[in-house]
């Protein structure tokens, strides 16, 4: 800027010795303030938008964000996640349904960890809840040894992401990237939990709005539920449709009422599929031959727009395998707490 002043004054004034009218002094004069201030205008805004982006940048997820402050958080969650599949492989299917509890009630944010007490509503009480999503006792489990290598660092939301991608890999999924820096809420809503969790009795034009609202495609919504491919539901959410339903292998129904009684069983469970133990396709296989487990299930194969996507991933495993990791990193990033926003929990059962 000062090379800038010099050159303006050797174009008014060549010579040391040449007069200028005063029109032209009057001229540079208002022009070196007005160079002044732009100069002045640019270090101002500079100063401003390099601290802005770099927070910015800072508030991004990443798969890094650990890697100096917590560099053994990896192996924390892999071999806490292959002790509980170990001792129980439906386990993995478990963590997968919390995390996306979680991130379909306002973000990604481990809410539906939280705890109720005399002054706090949480999640874990809403219908599609209650006595239904379990496994926190796992996260409880990680939380313990991942503090005690690497005090108040790492978040709640950030185990369980972690946590649920190794438990898929456990149970023979494909991986994907988990991207970290989440932090965690200090609120709840079981109102929302009521309201925006997708219901097994839904319809597919209701799936569809439901995915649509956390930034999902109806494509988004076919492949994230083949994690059905894995896991167990309760006679409650299927008995209607064994019972009721015609588009259903009536060979099937006989097979599921024999567990699910048309009266009473609620809490009996069915798998989703022959291999509930096991990330393949035999999920879209069962929708192909009318034998989904959920009424929201089969709605993904039942002459609708997700026919052909169904189809294609009950003959091509690697394609569903694909799809469902890149999904999943989508699903891992909707709304999180970044930043300041948030806390990192010491339990992740309780705000701080």
């Amino acid at each position: 800027m000062h090379n800038l002043t010099l050159y303006i004054d050797c174009f008014f004034n060549p010579s040391p010795y040449t007069t200028k009218p005063s029109f032209i002094s009057s001229a540079l004069i208002l022009m070196k303030l007005a160079i002044a201030s732009l100069s002045y205008f640019f270090i101002v805004v500079t100063l401003f938008i390099i601290p802005f982006f770099g927070c910015c940048a800072h508030a991004q997820l990443s798969p890094n964000f650990y890697a100096r402050t917590c560099p053994s958080l990896p192996t924390i969650v892999r071999n806490a996640m292959s002790q509980a599949v170990a001792r129980e492989a439906r386990m993995g299917a478990s963590i997968l349904r919390l995390f996306f509890h979680d991130c379909f009630v306002n973000g990604c944010d481990a809410s539906i960890l939280l705890d109720d007490t005399a002054t706090f509503t949480g999640e874990k009480n809403a219908f599609p809840n209650q006595n239904s999503v379990r496994g926190f006792e796992v996260i409880d489990t990680i939380k313990t040894r991942v503090e005690a290598a690497c005090n108040a660092t790492v978040s709640c939301a950030d185990i369980l992401a972690l946590a649920t991608r190794d438990g898929v890999v456990l149970l023979g999924g494909t991986s994907w990237t988990v991207a970290l820096g989440r932090r965690d809420a200090r609120t709840a809503s079981q109102s929302d939990a009521n309201n925006q969790l997708p219901s097994p009795f839904a319809n597919l034009a209701t799936l569809i709005s439901s995915f649509a609202a956390k930034g999902l495609t109806a494509s988004d919504l076919t492949v994230l539920s083949g994690g059905h491919t894995i896991g167990q539901s309760q006679c409650l959410l299927f008995k209607t449709r064994i019972y009721n339903e015609t588009n259903i292998d009536p060979s099937f129904a006989t097979t599921r009422k024999a567990t699910c009684p048309a009266s009473g069983g609620d809490t009996n469970l069915a798998p989703f599929d022959i291999t509930p133990t096991r990330f393949d396709n035999n999920y879209y296989k069962a929708l192909v031959a009318r034998r989904g487990l959920l009424h929201s299930d089969q709605e993904l194969f039942n002459s609708g727009s997700q026919d052909a996507l169904v189809r294609t991933y009950s003959n091509n495993a690697a394609a569903f395998s694909r799809d469902f990791a890149a999904a999943m990193a989508k699903m891992s990033a909707i709304s999180p707490l970044t930043g300041t926003n948030g806390e990192i929990r010491k339990n992740c059962r309780l705000v701080n």
